[in-house]
């Protein structure tokens, strides 16, 4: 059946009078730290029962193959190593972490416009993964990463305006060992972006390398630690419930270096962690805090993100699944956690299973982006770029997943109920004159401030979208990759510092790609 207005005269006329997208110039960037909170997956009784589990778990079932390092600091604060091998955290250590931990401080970015004020369910999303493929934008067949494709992915998320800081999205498999990769992966990513950059270190030795040459950009520890505009994933537990040594050693060192950590886990639901939503959320809470409270003792003023990230099994193949509703879901009740916990958090949401941008990347991102975003988490990590359950990386997808995010972040945005908004009396005249809103000066006011305009997603005519080749959005946003990668050529990294980094590191990116062009 028709629209009644599509075919009546007034609403012809109406459409021949709407503002053309062409009048609009580059739409405003979307302003990152709207506020989350309105899905809450978890009832209000149930988060002090999960609270409980949580605590029961660290307090009597405790952590597996903890390292010296994280023993000696555990015991010190009155927690006990059993006959068992296992680590416990007593009740008043668990509540004396809870209450001293750092709470909203700031990520920054070397511009101050690209900082990140945590907590307070401020939303910010971001790239993230580390990826061992990378979907060639010339053949279109995925093939091994190099640390040119880093670099790549920094500059295009330097350019695109709804993804806020930039999480190291691509494993550098061109380098020849743990160290090489992990201060060039640092390097390339600092110097694609000035936003702020989620780095990795494979051993603690890769952290002092890696806080060195942040102090050098930054010009002293002492303005780092003032503005730290890298902070470091670290894996430090091992579902289900064991420590990883050589994690705990890189946290260590990295809070020892002032640098901001994220306390990531990665459970799978039914395979390292319980089948339960509810069972595999409270395990990886209890993990996320185990490594949490290691940092926190060996610095009380360290700054940690509580980083959760309950994935989910395909039970059918004992894969992991990135794009699945129960994950989704699971994201966004852990994000919940830490609003009722009020620490600074980070989940993982866009880890879709399509290999390429196709529909099911999109609907699969969608829903697990928005559903952390609207639970209030602080740092959605992986929301652009990447694909295959976070195996693969596609340059082109950053640039629809900049879409994407736009229109997710400003579903984040409150309405605004004023007298002027309820427009009382433009209704009233409208109604009694012209019949459409659109020639009105209010509305032509708002227009480009209160509504997100898509830079690749099609509104066209069918007639206009046929003249102009009939392409898909894939198609437009290779296109664009394309353009942004010839055109934005930054060099964040002023001339004497980067000679000054070359001679002491061993820089693998060629000084030619960073020059500006």
């Amino acid at each position: 059946m028709s629209n009644s207005n599509h075919s009546s005269p007034r609403g012809k006329r109406a459409r021949r009078r709407r503002p053309q997208a062409g009048a609009v110039s580059t739409p405003p960037a979307s302003t990152g730290g709207l506020v989350g909170g309105r899905y809450r997956p978890l009832d209000s009784d149930d988060l002090p029962a999960v609270d409980a589990a949580v605590r029961k778990i660290l307090a009597d079932v405790g952590m597996a193959e903890a390292p010296a390092v994280v023993v000696a600091a555990v015991a010190a604060a009155g927690g006990e190593l059993g006959g068992d091998g296992r680590l416990r955290f007593p009740a008043e250590l668990i509540e004396s972490a809870l209450a001293g931990l750092a709470r909203d401080f700031t990520l920054c970015g070397r511009d101050p416009a690209h900082d990140l004020q945590l907590g307070g369910g401020r939303v910010y999303v971001g790239s993230g993964g580390a990826a061992p493929m990378i979907l060639d934008l010339d053949s279109g067949r995925y093939r091994e990463s190099r640390l040119a494709d880093l670099y790549d992915a920094a500059r295009l998320v330097d350019s695109l305006d709804n993804i806020h800081f930039f999480s190291r999205s691509l494993v550098a498999r061109d380098m020849p060992d743990a160290l090489t990769l992990d201060i060039n992966t640092a390097y390339a990513c600092l110097a694609g972006t000035r936003k702020h950059v989620f780095a990795a270190a494979t051993e603690a030795a890769s952290v002092e390398a890696i806080a060195e040459m942040c102090y050098t950009i930054a010009g002293s520890r002492e303005a780092f630690e003032a503005r730290p505009f890298l902070s470091l994933n670290c894996n430090i537990p091992v579902p289900p419930l064991r420590f990883d040594a050589e994690s705990c050693e890189v946290a260590a060192a990295a809070v020892r270096c002032g640098i901001p950590l994220h306390s990531n886990t990665f459970g799978q639901m039914g395979a390292s962690s319980p089948v339960t939503l509810a069972g595999s959320i409270a395990q990886t809470v209890a993990e996320t805090l185990a490594g949490m409270i290691f940092a926190w003792l060996i610095d009380p003023a360290a700054r940690v993100i509580f980083g959760t990230r309950p994935m989910l099994t395909d039970l059918r193949t004992g894969a992991m699944s990135g794009g699945s509703p129960e994950g989704a879901v699971a994201m966004a009740a852990s994000a919940q956690l830490a609003g009722y916990y009020g620490l600074p958090n980070s989940t993982i949401a866009g880890a879709t299973d399509s290999k390429r941008a196709d529909a099911q990347s999109g609907y699969e991102k969608a829903l697990s982006v928005t559903l952390a975003a609207q639970a209030g988490s602080n740092l959605i990590t992986q929301a652009s770029g990447m694909q295959a359950s976070l195996m693969g990386c596609a340059l082109e997808s950053y640039v629809i997943d900049n879409d994407m995010l736009g229109s997710i972040m400003k579903t984040l945005a409150p309405i605004e109920v004023t007298e002027d908004t309820l427009a009382l009396q433009s209704i009233d005249e409208v109604a009694h004159g012209e019949g459409h809103f659109l020639g009105r000066s209010e509305t032509l006011e708002r227009m480009t401030s209160d509504f997100v305009y898509p830079q690749l997603a099609d509104r066209r005519s069918i007639e206009e979208w046929e003249a102009d080749g009939a392409r898909g959005i894939r198609e437009v946003a290779i296109e664009r990759t394309r353009e942004i990668l010839a055109h934005h050529n930054p060099r964040h990294i002023p001339p004497d510092v980067d000679a000054e980094l070359r001679a002491r590191f061993d820089i693998r990116l060629p000084a030619d790609l960073t020059e500006t062009k």
